[in-house]
Formats: structure tokens, C-alpha cells, sequence
């Protein structure tokens, strides 16, 4: 990491303990996959956030909502979103997701 950058969330959370994690989620997914101009941020972060429902990963909804608000996405949509995949994911996923979602969106 350079001197001028703020620590990641990963490094955050995992700094010496699992380096090579860090290393990965932040240069390799955040830094080469987020970043190919094949999709854009907002696509990456709505499949993002269903992949995510969809395996029942609440934990790491906190983040990939609010990310996904930072890449275009708005509350609106990724409610939405949420309420459709309830039909094709599941209907406690949907629950469980959306749970997250109101206390992502309250902390505005």
C-alpha cells in the first residue's frame, strides 16, 4: 500500500493477519477485476449484491450496498432488486437481505 492511500476495508480488518488476502482483495478484485471496462461499476455491484443474496452472504451486504449506492445504484433500485430475487432466490434470503438493507440505508 502506498503512503498516500488510506487502508483498505480489507486491510482494516485482516492487515498482518492474512496479507495475502489483503493483497488480493485489494489489488486483484478492487484493483484489476472491478476495474475492466467490460461492465460498469454499477453492473458489477447490482450482480454483486444478487450473487451475494442469492448465497445467503448477508455480512458482506453491509458493504456491497453501500457500494453500490457509491457506483450509481439508488436505495430504489436496490430494493427492488432485492423484493425480485425473493421469487428466485429465495424468500428468507430476501428477508434477510433486506433486513440489512434498512439498516445500511438509515445510517444516512
Amino acid at each position: 500500500m502506498s503512503e498516500d492511500r488510506q487502508p483498505s476495508g480489507a486491510q482494516n480488518m485482516f492487515g498482518d493477519f492474512a496479507p495475502a488476502l489483503v493483497h488480493y482483495t485489494d489489488e486483484v478484485l478492487f484493483g484489476q477485476v472491478w476495474e475492466r471496462p467490460e461492465l460498469a461499476a454499477r453492473d458489477r455491484s447490482l450482480i454483486t449484491v444478487a450473487a451475494l443474496l442469492t448465497a445467503g452472504n448477508t455480512e458482506q451486504l453491509t458493504f456491497h450496498l453501500d457500494y453500490a449506492r457509491r457506483n450509481g445504484v439508488t436505495e430504489t433500485e436496490l430494493i427492488e432488486a432485492i423484493t425480485h430475487l425473493a421469487f428466485y432466490a429465495g424468500w428468507p434470503k430476501a428477508m434477510s437481505a433486506m433486513a440489512v438493507a434498512k439498516q445500511v440505508f438509515a445510517t444516512d
